[in-house]
């Protein structure tokens, strides 16, 4: 079995890239129906974050020629399904491989590979995308294992280092950013467009920095109010939008919409209505929410994701030194996970080998009873098998230990072929 994970990220791809092939949840599920028709597909997780859009497979192809199969099929979906050109995508897909892809899972989900490292939204986002793979079904034992071994690993990441102190994320890095531009965020009103994790997130930053009056606008009118009642704000109704951003200076949207929700048009009418007075638009949502051509509009200041490159640099050095504690954590568990994984290849062969001696065991105990005439030898029949199962697990240990130990590492398809030939188990 080969594992294969490809995909691109914030590192590899612009955010006008990254935007066009994020999936929302239907998107996902709509990929996981398709691509789980091809036979070399036998597992598959797909992964579509703010910064990152992956693709988790297991397949039974050759390592050679696993990976170009699994990309053709990939870009050839992305191809049917989005207004995009994938002939120049191909580049911009980094490919992982078996124990490469199982590291950066671990380092993805640990959030050593984020925009921020040790922000805490990424692990919640994956353990959502694999529900979404137990539910489709094309969740199997090696992706079962490898995620559940995935939580694990960030859980302990997180625990045993302090990779997450002094609360650093998208949101927060936003929050700096609205300060630098502003001098303070005192008495400043916030406008929050969405009220999902990122937004709440962003209103814990913004108390702490003494903001001003902070609306929520929110498609569902009802989880606005509560995310505005929790911290004393006011929810508006998402048709009130453009009436209400005649009072805010700073807008913070992160909406999960599939298209912008404020456009230069809109905006340049709310600006004469301000009478130019500046705003503050931080966009977080991918896809982006608001129009970049909205920066052209005088006094209007538009910052998206990328955008928060420079404040998130500043915040994670303080994490660099908790990150090298974080990555031997992640050693060791790819290690275990190797060991598993030998362990796996060898459980056929395990299996077999155990059911041969069980038979044999059984077959000549049952031989035993038989050649004696006397009838009360029947009630001597447990002690003798219970006397033919310590022997088998004896006979059994050496032959395990060497299979799972060192030896087996050595070559494995030698010692499986030559376990498989001594004990004639291809004739089983």
């Amino acid at each position: 079995m080969q594992i294969i994970l490809m995909g691109l990220n914030h590192k590899s791809a612009p955010i006008h890239i990254r935007e066009t092939l994020a999936f929302s949840k239907e998107d996902a599920k709509l990929a996981i129906n398709e691509l789980m028709q091809a036979p070399f597909i036998l597992e598959m997780c797909i992964f579509s974050t703010c910064n990152r859009v992956e693709l988790l497979v297991v397949s039974d192809l050759s390592e050679e020629l696993v990976w170009h199969q699994v990309m053709d099929k990939w870009l050839k979906y992305l191809s049917n399904h989005r207004e995009i050109d994938t002939k120049d995508l191909r580049p911009l897909f980094y490919v992982h491989q078996n124990l490469n892809a199982v590291r950066h899972i671990f380092r993805v989900a640990s959030s050593l590979d984020s925009m921020i490292i040790g922000e805490p939204q990424i692990l919640g986002q994956i353990k959502e995308s694999y529900r979404l793979a137990v539910k489709k079904k094309s969740a199997g034992v090696l992706i079962n294992r490898l995620l559940h071994r995935t939580f694990s690993v960030a859980k302990r990441v997180r625990s045993e280092t302090g990779i997450g102190d002094h609360a650093v994320s998208i949101s927060y890095a936003a929050i700096e950013l609205g300060r630098k531009i502003f001098g303070s965020l005192r008495n400043k009103p916030v406008m929050l467009i969405g009220a999902g994790e990122m937004a709440e997130l962003a209103v814990d930053h913004l108390i702490r920095h003494h903001a001003g009056t902070i609306y929520v606008v929110n498609r569902t009118f009802e989880r606005g109010m509560q995310l505005a009642s929790r911290y004393k704000g006011t929810a508006i109704r998402f048709e009130e939008l453009l009436d209400q951003l005649v009072y805010a200076d700073i807008v913070i949207s992160s909406t999960g919409a599939s298209a912008c929700i404020l456009t230069k048009t809109k905006m340049k009418k709310v600006m004469k209505r301000r009478k130019q007075r500046p705003i503050f638009f931080i966009d977080i949502a991918v896809p982006r929410d608001i129009d970049p051509d909205i920066n052209q509009l005088e006094n209007a200041y538009l910052y998206d994701i990328d955008d928060l490159q420079d404040v998130i640099d500043v915040n994670v050095s303080q994490r660099k030194k908790e990150a090298i504690r974080a990555e031997r954590i992640i050693d060791e568990a790819v290690v275990r996970f190797e060991e598993w994984l030998v362990n796996l290849d060898v459980v056929p062969t395990i299996k077999a080998l155990r059911h041969k001696l069980e038979e044999i065991t059984h077959f000549e105990i049952q031989k035993t009873c038989q050649s004696f005439q006397d009838e009360k030898i029947d009630h001597l029949y447990p002690a003798l098998e219970k006397m033919g199962n310590a022997i088998m697990n004896k006979i059994l240990h050496d032959p395990i230990k060497f299979l799972k130990g060192e030896g087996y590492h050595k070559d494995r398809s030698a010692c499986l072929d030559l376990t498989q030939k001594l004990f004639c188990l291809d004739e089983c």
